[in-house]
């Protein structure tokens, strides 16, 4: 934006005519140039404040030659916008952080769930097997339940690997071995 466009934006606003709003325009530039150069420090509420600036006398390099510039002091502006100027550049994006942070931590909490569970599943797995062998003597089995049990052991071994696989790439292979450790739960 320009000084001729933010005329006619102060126009449009403020139901003046356009020579009125430039010459608004005009005024408050020139008031603000005019204290700067008398080393005074502008203050606008709610929109931030100038202050003038001295830069000493140094020695620099010419980039292209590498020829040694000396470099005058001169004079600058600096701009510090103020809190609400500030606030209102960034609420946009914190409310995108904050649903992004809630999004990530309710994911991560699952995530954390979802492990817990799987790798208590794991743990189990091999004692469960080693009671169901040890309280029968393997005479006494019939073909059934040495198939049942065999798929079981099957299932809880694929359930084991899957949470280890998940703990690997995240939490999308994590609730990938959930679900089969409830499917295994359920036969």
């Amino acid at each position: 934006m320009n000084r001729t466009e933010l005329a006619q934006a102060v126009a449009s606003k403020t139901g003046l005519d356009r020579k009125a709003s430039e010459a608004a325009v005009e005024a408050v530039t020139g008031s603000i140039v005019s204290e700067i150069k008398a080393g005074n420090r502008v203050s606008i509420f709610g929109f931030g404040s100038f202050e003038p600036r001295a830069r000493a006398a140094r020695t620099a390099r010419n980039p292209q030659t590498q020829a040694t510039v000396k470099v005058p002091a001169s004079k600058t502006v600096a701009f510090k916008p103020a809190a609400a100027f500030k606030e209102t550049l960034n609420t946009r994006g914190r409310a995108k952080k904050a649903a992004a942070a809630k999004t990530t931590a309710s994911k991560a909490t699952a995530s954390k769930a979802t492990k817990t569970a799987a790798s208590k599943t794991a743990k189990a797995a091999p004692k469960s097997t080693a009671r169901t062998a040890a309280a029968r003597p393997a005479a006494t089995k019939s073909a059934a339940t040495k198939t049942a049990a065999t798929k079981t052991t099957a299932a809880r071994t694929t359930a084991a690997k899957k949470t280890t696989a998940a703990k690997k790439t995240g939490a999308a292979k994590a609730t990938t071995a959930t679900k089969a450790t409830r499917a295994t739960k359920k036969r």
